[in-house]
């Protein structure tokens, strides 16, 4: 099955300060590489370069230098299928606000994988195993012991 992937997998892969969620997403990632089973939206690599380059609070240190945050958008481009926005998905978008009470963010994610025909999203930005429309919902940090959400 094909996944869209959102940004919180891109950025887990390179924050220290959560371990499991690190070694979670690093092999998600390489399975999808080697699988070509991961697409990632436009939306995910903009919210990349500036999740990771930013200061995490005050005086600290970000994930990763800015050259080296715009150096890995660029291998995530080479190495993953990447999906762009059109008027339709935005429509579907904009459609999604007001039919399943998302944030725009979140609608605007969820019109990508609604709009490409993918069946999944991997995120833990939603309800794990939450259907919308035809996409499923999986938040692969979700350990094994937490109730999957209702449908």
């Amino acid at each position: 099955m094909t996944a869209l992937v959102d940004t919180n997998v891109l950025v887990y892969r390179f924050d220290p300060r959560d371990p499991a969620k690190q070694r979670v997403a690093r092999e998600l990632l390489r399975e999808g590489i080697e699988r070509d089973t991961l697409r990632l939206p436009h939306q995910a690599i903009v919210e990349f370069i500036q999740a990771v380059s930013r200061p995490l609070g005050r005086g600290k240190a970000s994930l990763l230098a800015r050259p080296d945050a715009l150096r890995e958008a660029e291998e995530l481009l080479a190495q993953f299928e990447v999906l762009y926005p059109t008027e339709s998905l935005l429509r579907t978008a904009i459609r999604a606000v007001a039919t399943y009470q998302l944030d725009w963010l979140d609608a605007h994610l969820w019109a990508y994988a609604e709009h490409y025909g993918l069946q999944e999203i991997v995120s833990e930005d939603f309800s794990d195993g939450q259907l919308i429309g035809t996409v499923q919902i999986r938040n692969p940090f979700k350990t094994q012991d937490e109730p999957k959400a209702a449908p």
